[in-house]
């Protein structure tokens, strides 16, 4: 078991260096601070209303972020293997977070906690850099999203999800997708006949 973390682990350094190259002494160090962990299908990866304390990166499997009251759920990504992710806000501002994190299969995730992650980018410039990066490429990726629900129709959102995430669509449910949408699943049933 202690080979497949250290692959695991590997997995989530290769993610960082493909941002900005360690050395090998901080990625060692950077291995040391790192944990793998099993979720099921299902199972909460972190609670609406709890505070966001980890980056992961997930090694298998597929989760999604989202959240829901009353009268809706609300998607605001699918990550699937290879993605690092965390809830932006509660992480930053250390406060509880709106959106949920859950396992959508059985998913392994490699992650490193908040205070870990603050000490190392204190210590190695690489990962302050590393960390810069990857909050440019969230802010962007979430610009993006916003952008494509008020702007975009449904069927453009629906033909852009199959053209740049194929892989994802026999993984998901057609409620989560309709919920990633916008949509009600009546709506999606429409669009994929092509109504």
């Amino acid at each position: 078991m202690e080979t497949a973390h250290n692959e695991y682990k590997q997995g989530f350094i290769d993610f960082v260096n493909s941002l900005n190259n360690l050395r090998t002494e901080v990625a060692t160090v950077l291995a040391q601070q790192l944990e793998t962990v099993s979720f099921k299908k299902g199972e909460a990866i972190l609670e609406q209303g709890s505070v966001c304390r980890y980056v992961y990166f997930i090694n298998n499997g597929l989760v999604k972020t989202g959240f829901e009251s009353k009268d809706r759920t609300f998607i605001m990504r699918f990550f699937a293997e290879g993605a690092m992710f965390t809830v932006l806000d509660s992480y930053l501002s250390r406060q509880a977070s709106a959106y949920q994190i859950q396992a959508l299969e059985n998913t392994v995730v490699t992650r490193i906690s908040r205070t870990a992650l603050d000490d190392l980018r204190a210590r190695f410039h690489s990962m302050e850099t590393f960390f810069s990066k990857l909050l440019a490429t969230a802010s962007v990726n979430m610009m993006w999203r916003i952008g494509e629900i008020l702007e975009e129709q449904a069927s453009v959102r629906y033909a852009n999800f199959i053209k740049e995430n194929p892989d994802l669509v026999q993984r998901i449910s057609l409620g989560d997708l309709a919920a990633y949408l916008g949509i009600t699943q009546v709506s999606l049933s429409r669009i994929r006949a092509g109504r």
